[in-house]
């Protein structure tokens, strides 16, 4: 079993990191964490080049997320909510599944053949809504083939207390665990 988790938090120990650690005690088999903040991963250029190629034209570290992406059998999307939505980062490292939509619309191909599980883990706090971070994560889900989609693991009170001091985002990231090992 491989899991793939896209970590949207820039802050090392900080509560989505915290929900992440937990999730990752809990799954059989490797993880690979993306930390989107520092990974060496440029924003699509729309320079077109995967309308014709299986493959994007900028040379970063995409590669090796798209060949684990390809055989993993879950992902998982985890962001900290900035102004209702999952961070910047996290959108601008997965812009690059633009090379995935492109050979199914234009190529007729399907570059991910293996269906995954996944979801979402989405950590904030104050008066947001969490309607918009989790459309957006389910979109970009489905664009990595992700065709069991677990409901949303949501901490909303971290303004209050820490996210792993949160019993019900505790046990959603059990439920969630335990969804992602299903065989």
């Amino acid at each position: 079993m491989k899991t793939l988790i896209f970590n949207g938090s820039a802050r090392k120990n900080g509560d989505t990191h915290s929900l992440i650690a937990l999730l990752e005690q809990q799954l059989e088999g490797e993880v690979q964490v993306v930390d989107t903040h520092t990974c060496n991963v440029r924003a699509c250029i729309d320079c077109r080049h995967c309308w014709e190629k299986p493959e994007c034209s900028l040379q970063d570290d995409w590669r090796q997320i798209d060949s684990y992406l390809r055989e993993c059998d879950n992902v998982v999307i985890a962001s900290p909510i900035y102004f209702c939505e999952i961070t910047g980062p996290v959108l601008s490292v997965l812009s690059r599944l633009q090379l995935y939509w492109a050979a199914r619309t234009f190529r007729h191909e399907s570059l991910i053949t293996t269906q995954k599980r996944g979801g979402m883990i989405l950590v904030g706090g104050g008066q947001g809504t969490a309607t918009s971070p989790m459309n957006t994560a389910a979109v970009l889900l489905r664009q990595m083939n992700v065709r069991e989609i677990f409901d949303p693991v949501c901490c909303f009170c971290t303004d209050r207390c820490r996210a792993i001091e949160d019993e019900n985002a505790v046990r959603q990231v059990g439920e969630f665990a335990q969804f992602l090992n299903r065989r």
